[in-house]
């Protein structure tokens, strides 16, 4: 669909945050497979392949805060998961800290892109149906976190 039929286009800026989410995924599960500090993150984020196409500046945002303030995100997704933050999936607890910490941190990204994102960060690269726990329990945090959008 065009974007002239209404679906918009998607710009570098938009493609370039888009992968640095991913590869902020893909950190995160790393992390927490392997605890390290978010620095030793940012290094392997410049040997990576697709690091010169993505937005630094977002993935060290992610990356840093996420890892900073763990303790607290997972008390807030307490709040609005069923179990508690080490029996999550690793993949889908590092798509839902994505998502929580950019409904947080980033108010000029919208909600409803935020947990897009996540969930499609979920569908792409965790289990079967994780996506849709991803997108419920990010809906409840964006009532929360955004009642002025929502």
């Amino acid at each position: 669909m065009s974007a002239a039929a209404g679906k918009p286009r998607v710009t570098r800026g938009n493609a370039a945050r888009q992968l640095a989410r991913k590869l902020a995924l893909q950190a995160l599960y790393r992390w927490q497979l392997n605890p390290c500090p978010w620095q030793d993150l940012m290094q392997e984020f410049d040997l990576a392949e697709d690091a010169p196409r993505a937005d630094r500046e977002h993935f060290r945002s992610l990356v840093q805060l996420i890892c900073e303030d763990e303790t607290a995100l997972d008390a807030q997704l307490a709040t609005w998961c069923d179990r508690k933050a080490a029996e999550l999936d690793p993949v889908e607890r590092a798509a839902l800290l994505i998502g929580v910490q950019e409904l947080r941190a980033h108010p000029e990204i919208p909600y409803r892109v935020a947990i897009t994102e996540a969930v499609n960060l979920s569908r792409r690269f965790g289990a079967t149906d994780g996506d849709k726990y991803v997108n419920a329990v990010l809906d409840r945090a964006a009532r929360e976190l955004r009642p002025h959008e929502y």
